[in-house]
């Protein structure tokens, strides 16, 4: 199987930004969005919706949306002038319920499916159960694909774990092969033990997005889970958009797992991202 989907996708959504420097430095249209996690206390969809408008963003990544209708979603995204670019999809859902899945996404606009999170229960234990967890992903990536989808996957910290000199993550995406795409969450990647910037290198050009959040440095007994407003806290962005635009990131995505105050944890980490983002992008011609 090739990997004409992705490709397909990346192309039509460089074509789709429009340039992305001024005279004067500063981004027209940054390839932001939110993950819509980090508001889901902020009231119903439809304000979450506003906060996100508010920000100045117009793309959001969903989670456990696939239940709810999906014409009155479009409206309310329709109505906000927002667009859904993945959605956080269940490993239950994907296997037992992958037709409905489509069918919801497809509504929506979104073309891009993320498997999130693995419970404790159900996680591998050694090297062969992360590769048999990629080869099962593989086999859901074909089926997507089919329909013209794509399936990623996201990472939490116990990924980083290592099996002789490999994070349970590469092995996942060596198993499965090119057309499973990484979302790589970079607080996550950090707590796990690694530089965000050299793993975003390690995994290489299936990244089609990143978690943009950060860490309070003393992340372990922080409130708010130890998370950060993105350029507030530990990781080093001067080097990780460079490395982020190295392997050809598609998105930003704007999360915060546990914020007091979400819809101003989401405007000032757009804020950071849309003064940052720009000096590591090539300049335009």
């Amino acid at each position: 199987m090739t990997r004409h989907v992705t490709l397909v996708a990346c192309l039509a959504a460089a074509t789709a930004l429009p340039a992305l420097a001024q005279d004067d430095g500063q981004s027209t249209d940054l390839p932001l969005a939110v993950q819509m996690f980090t508001l889901r206390d902020y009231g119903d969809f439809d304000r979450q919706l506003q906060a996100v408008a508010d920000a100045g963003v117009t793309r959001i990544e969903t989670f456990g949306m696939d239940e709810r209708d999906a014409e009155d979603v479009r409206q309310m995204l329709d109505a906000h002038g927002i667009e859904v670019i993945s959605d956080h999809v269940s490993i239950d859902r994907l296997r037992d319920d992958l037709d409905a899945v489509v069918a919801f996404n497809r509504t929506v606009g979104n073309d891009t499916i993320v498997m999130p999170y693995l419970a404790e229960e159900i996680r591998p234990t050694d090297a062969d159960g992360w590769r048999a967890l990629g080869t099962e992903l593989a086999g859901i990536a074909a089926a997507l694909s089919d329909q013209e989808m794509r399936l990623g996957y996201h990472n939490h910290d116990f990924e980083m774990a290592e099996f002789d000199g490999r994070t349970a993550l590469e092995l996942i995406f060596e198993a499965a092969g090119p057309d499973l795409l990484a979302e790589v969450d970079l607080a996550w990647v950090a707590r796990g033990g690694h530089d965000p910037a050299t793993y975003l290198e390690t995994i290489g050009d299936r990244v089609f997005a990143v978690h943009a959040k950060d860490n309070k440095p003393d992340f372990e007994t922080a409130d708010e889970r130890g998370f950060e407003t993105v350029g507030s806290g530990t990781l080093d962005w001067d080097a990780i958009l460079p490395a982020a635009q190295a392997v050809g990131v598609e998105y930003y995505i704007i999360e915060h797992d546990a914020a007091a105050a979400p819809a101003e944890n989401i405007a000032a980490s757009a804020d950071f991202l849309r003064e940052a983002l720009p000096r590591a992008m090539p300049a335009a011609n």
